[in-house]
């Protein structure tokens, strides 16, 4: 197992971005828009400049989704956690410190 599939878990209740979904949807479809755009751009041999300047434009794209996703998840999954027992908390909290680890790691 990988260390993505070793951390994924299946749950069943709704997760904290269920509510926000459209809109998550709709932000990661203008991100594959823009990836494909640097794509096409890298074909048609743009400047290194421009397309640098649209993978940083993407790289924060992403990195506010997953802001927004860290914020949803202990907001709904470790706050429900932590109401629910001592124990389930702390894992959640486990998890949660370790998924902003691999977000910070370069």
């Amino acid at each position: 197992m990988t260390e993505a599939t070793e951390t994924t878990h299946s749950h069943d209740e709704p997760h904290g971005y269920t509510s926000d979904k459209p809109a998550y949807l709709k932000r990661m479809r203008r991100i594959e828009g823009q990836v494909r755009g640097i794509a096409r751009m890298i074909d048609e041999d743009a400047y290194c400049i421009d397309v640098l300047t649209q993978v940083s434009a993407v790289t924060k794209a992403l990195q506010a989704v997953s802001l927004a996703l860290v914020e949803d998840h202990l907001g709904h999954c470790v706050v429900d956690a932590a109401k629910a027992s001592d124990d389930e908390g702390a894992a959640k909290v486990k998890e949660a410190a370790e998924a902003i680890a691999r977000l910070v790691r370069m």
